[in-house]
């Protein structure tokens, strides 16, 4: 079926379906829906009904997270349809919106998808991960987004409030256990009156690896955890039209190793298996060069915001939001996923982000309108230092390739033993067993945007409302490179990774200016109260490249300047939203078409360049219903459909054409019911059983079916008993019930070098949790 045959059949679809909502309602202290009848949300800057807004949005409350059982955004992002995030670490999580992802770590390069933090943007990908505790509320807005959310979203955001302070006293601590040794400490003391109120909320888990590692020299399990969030919040409000918030948090990771395991060296345990034991040792050279000689990710995130909202007069009311952002990481990883010391690198990626917003919004029965302006500026590196012994690297190489430098001494033999260890002996007839190598690269970008921004509502009858917005934006981008990359010992080579460049201790710089008009009109039609129809278009932008490096120029390094064009999407979507007696839904029916679509190649040096693939294009219908026949029992569904990928034929980039979009799972769905019925008197039952799938994902491009992963059915629950009117929780959970085995990433570092590591997803977690309420 063609994407325009798929359009029209889902159109009329559409007209005939029965429309529902997202479920965000506003909860009580102890997380209880307050009504389960009222959906609020915040996705155009005020305070609406779900069914009220003319986008697709998917909202899910704190209370909601915590029925599911989920504890990050990954384990989320499989209840919701058109988003998929991987978490190959903390420090390195890709999010996909609608088929497209964003998780480049290149200080140079711009996101696609707005991640804001209390209305902060914090989307660039080494700093924008954090825990998800005592959160009022997720929304996941699709579509590009640039006059509600700025030019990064281009296509779609995702929004994280945490709970606010509230009048009175109030506590909740919980404690959890768990296989892999598995320990959670939590929850939050509020406290304060109408004037003057504040939070504090905490949260620590730790848990040992998943993957065995068969490494002698670490001392952690890979993908060992231990995560610690933190914050404090204050709300003042000296009069009803004055509300001053205050947010500090604080975010911490010491992981153990990403398993980066080979699927073509063995371990002693035997051949290359993504789901057995790994053998990832680093290097007895690394410790300097590296950091630190142990497998792992240090990193430590501080986030400070200030929101001011103020009602003026009649119907007006001035916001401003504010926010600080500092993040500060390094990882150590093994590149090649074997026990040689081949492929050793490391990762320290450090920023900072400063945004101001400020908006004017008006509001009565026939107009809503705002208008405003926006700074934000980001100044980052991400620096890659390399480690390995030249004699293992040249003899590991080679062979991959078929033309070994020592005949018959493979990189690592069949038992798992380094054999490439004794060929800087053999090179050197005994004059040195070990030369230890070291280079290192890092790209710098220092970013500044700015942007003013105008929406406005036009309700010439309730049962109607046209909307349109547009931002002009100014963006001045300056990006930074240097490469410390000596010769090689054995070779003689000017470097021993091929292709890279030492620019002799100098810092190239380049930079750019660019502009941009994004639009976006809408029209919502009441068909009810409770059902509405809509459609939308709007366009997105993500950010041009100015991206630098090396090149050898007459046989001198010198600065190397490609700057990579904007890229551009238009986004045409209808939908229905709403609500009919037991049932709530809503289904959204998009079109986006892309031009000068950047991809991510990780090149046989190392580095990272970002290419124009030309054009491209994306169709796909997502789903969601809720079915609540009792007072204690709901039942819920949703699924999505995605037809995207690099235009074929494409003779601007052949070597993508008709690539699907890496990590875009053509089908997506979940579903599930919960049950919260009362026992006895001051006892109550609860229970979430829910199974997710996923179709078929390709991790690159050019897709590859070695580097992909089938379809993933996963089950998941979670119940348990409460007493004393909720004072007390006693709750079990498990995830992966089946303990399926799976792919959560493949290729990586290693696959540039032809040698493609694996990494397997989470196997069969499962708990205990106990909570006490105040």
């Amino acid at each position: 079926m063609s994407r325009f045959t798929s359009l029209h059949a889902a159109l009329l679809c559409s007209a005939i379906f029965i429309p529902g909502a997202a479920q965000a309602q506003p909860v009580d202290e102890r997380g209880s829906a307050a009504d389960d009848t009222t959906i609020v949300v915040t996705a155009q800057k005020i305070e609406q009904r779900a069914v009220d807004v003319p986008i697709t949005i998917s909202a899910v409350s704190g209370e909601r997270i915590k029925e599911l059982g989920v504890s990050d955004l990954d384990e989320l992002s499989n209840y919701i349809p058109g988003l998929n995030i991987q978490e190959q670490s903390a420090n390195n999580p890709g999010i996909v919106i609608r088929g497209i992802t964003s998780d480049s770590g290149s200080a140079q390069q711009g996101p696609r998808v707005t991640l804001y933090y209390n209305g902060v943007d914090i989307s660039r990908s080494r700093g924008s991960y954090q825990s998800i505790y005592d959160l009022e509320r997720v929304e996941v807005i699709k579509g590009p987004q640039a006059t509600l959310f700025g030019t990064a979203s281009a296509v779609g955001a995702i929004s994280l409030v945490s709970a606010k302070p509230r009048p009175g006293l109030s506590a909740e601590v919980t404690g959890g256990y768990g296989n892999f040794d598995q320990t959670l400490v939590g929850g939050y003391i509020n406290a304060g009156s109408d004037v003057v109120a504040g939070r504090i909320a905490f949260e620590w888990r730790t848990r040992d690896g998943y993957v065995e590692n068969l490494a002698a020299s670490q001392e952690e399990e890979l993908y060992a955890q231990d995560q610690l969030g933190v914050r404090a919040s204050l709300r003042f409000t000296p009069i009803d039209a004055l509300t001053i918030d205050l947010t500090g948090t604080y975010d911490r990771q010491r992981n153990g190793g990403t398993p980066f395991i080979s699927g073509t060296f063995p371990t002693e345990a035997g051949p290359a298996n993504p789901f057995g034991p790994a053998n990832l040792g680093g290097s007895p050279f690394s410790a300097d060069p590296l950091g630190d000689a142990q497998l792992g990710l240090v990193r430590d995130v501080y986030d400070a915001n200030f929101t001011l909202a103020y009602e003026f007069a009649d119907g007006w009311t001035f916001t401003t939001v504010n926010g600080y952002r500092e993040f500060d990481s390094a990882e150590v990883f093994d590149a090649d996923g074997s026990a040689a010391p081949f492929l050793e690198f490391a990762e320290i990626a450090v920023g900072s982000q400063f945004s101001h917003e400020a908006r004017f919004s008006y509001n009565d029965p026939s107009w809503r309108a705002s208008f405003g302006w926006n700074y934000f500026t980001e100044d980052g590196r991400q620096n890659v230092p390399f480690s390995t012994e030249e004699g293992v690297f040249l003899q590991c190489l080679t062979t991959i390739f078929g033309a070994p430098l020592i005949p018959g001494i493979p990189c690592v033999d069949s038992n798992g033993v380094v054999t490439a260890a004794q060929v800087t002996a053999l090179a050197t007839g005994g004059l040195a067993t070990a030369i230890p190598y070291r280079s290192e690269f890092e790209n710098q970008g220092d970013n500044q945007s700015y942007s003013v921004f105008a929406d406005a509502t036009w309700i010439p009858v309730p049962s109607l409302e046209v909307t349109a917005g547009v931002r002009l934006l100014i963006e001045q981008r300056k990006s930074g490179y240097f490469a410390n990359v000596p010769r090689s010992a054995l070779s003689g080579g000017l470097s021993l990774i091929p292709g890279q460049i030492d620019t002799a201790g100098e810092t190239y710089e380049a930079d750019g200016s660019f502009s941009a008009v994004l639009p976006r009109m809408n029209v919502l039609y009441r068909i009810s109260d409770d059902v509405n129809v809509f459609a939308t278009v709007s366009k997105g932008r993500r950010s041009p490249v100015v991206q630098l490096s090396a090149a050898r120029v007459g046989g001198v390094a010198a600065p190397n300047l490609q700057v990579v064009p904007q890229e551009t999407v238009w986004n045409y979507e209808v939908g229905l939203k709403g609500a009919a007696g037991i049932l709530s839904g809503s289904l959204g029916v998009y079109y986006q078409k892309y031009d000068g679509f950047q991809v991510s190649v990780t090149q046989s040096d190392g580095t990272t360049r970002t290419e124009s693939a030309g054009k491209a294009s994306n169709f796909g219908v997502e789903a969601e219903v809720q079915l609540r026949p009792t007072d204690w029992l709901s039942v819920f569904a949703n699924g999505g459909y995605i037809d995207g990928g690099i235009d074929e034929n494409n003779d601007f980039a052949p070597v993508f054409s008709g690539a699907r979009f890496r990590l875009q799972p053509e089908w997506q769905a979940a579903a599930g019911f919960t049950i919260d019925a009362p026992i006895s008197d001051g006892i109550r039952f609860f229970a979430t059983p829910s199974v997710t799938y996923r179709s078929r994902i390709f991790f690159e491009l050019p897709n590859n079916p070695v580097t992909s992963q089938d379809a993933v059915t996963l089950f998941n629950a979670r119940a348990g008993v409460s007493f004393a009117n909720e004072a007390f929780e006693l709750a079990g959970f498990i995830r992966n019930a089946s303990n399926e085995d799976y792919l959560l990433d493949a290729g990586n570092t290693g696959g540039a070098f032809g040698i493609p590591t694996f990494i397997p997803a989470e196997p069969r977690f499962y708990g205990v949790q106990v909570t006490a309420r105040y």
